[in-house]
């Protein structure tokens, strides 16, 4: 991961709590990203397990947009190769009957451009950082509650919701949350760069919002 050093005056004061900087910030991005019409019916139990199909095969295309950088030498722990989620999205799309997902759900307007985007910034490491842990960190956090409810409302089965199952060992969500959250403020971002970090995180939430109202329309 090459970002700049921080300058002797700022490497000489405690580091910033980035990740706590960048969840105050973005509260009200994420909010309204995870209030819109499609997802709150999909997981109040309003649709049906077609519908969870749909909205996992919209995030395919964006998770294979989010992995085509891969591991690069001094990625340190931040970009953990184990957080990989595509091959996990396409066992569960088996499991649901949609293995041929790119034939039958093709990238909406709204998804296109949430790769697009995911591409474009993939070399700025600040920029995709935002994009990792919006979307890693959602997965540990609340893509639990979402494996649970499609679970009870819809009977999805074990086999088709192996997205949310992380292989974390004894260390578990909570635990590796933590460490990835210090992982990060260890980088001891200039504060522009802690900047850049929180207006792209806020961009990865409308470019989720966006999908949500796309699969709802």
């Amino acid at each position: 991961m090459t970002i700049a050093p921080p300058t002797e005056s700022v490497a000489a004061t405690e580091p910033l709590d980035v990740a706590a900087l960048v969840r105050a910030a973005t509260a009200e991005d994420h909010r309204n990203a995870e209030t819109r019409g499609f997802i709150t019916r999909l997981m109040g139990g309003e649709l049906s397990l077609d519908d969870y199909t749909r909205y996992l095969a919209q995030f395919a295309w964006v998770y294979e947009a989010l992995e085509e950088r891969g591991s690069r030498e001094g990625d340190g722990e931040v970009f953990d190769p184990k957080l990989a989620r595509l091959a996990a999205i396409e066992s569960d799309l088996a499991a649901l009957g949609a293995a041929d997902w790119r034939e039958t759900h093709p990238a909406l307007p709204a998804t296109a451009a949430y790769a697009a985007h995911l591409r474009a910034v993939s070399d700025d490491d600040v920029r995709y950082l935002a994009h990792h842990y919006t979307r890693y960190l959602g997965d540990l956090s609340g893509g639990q509650a979402i494996a649970a409810l499609v679970g009870r409302h819809y009977g999805a089965t074990p086999e088709q919701l192996s997205f949310y199952d992380f292989d974390l060992g004894a260390e578990g969500p909570v635990r590796y949350k933590r460490r990835y959250r210090e992982a990060m403020n260890a980088l001891a971002l200039h504060p522009e760069q802690v900047d850049a970090l929180i207006e792209e995180a806020k961009a990865s939430f409308r470019l989720n919002g966006a999908i949500f109202e796309a699969l709802g329309a």
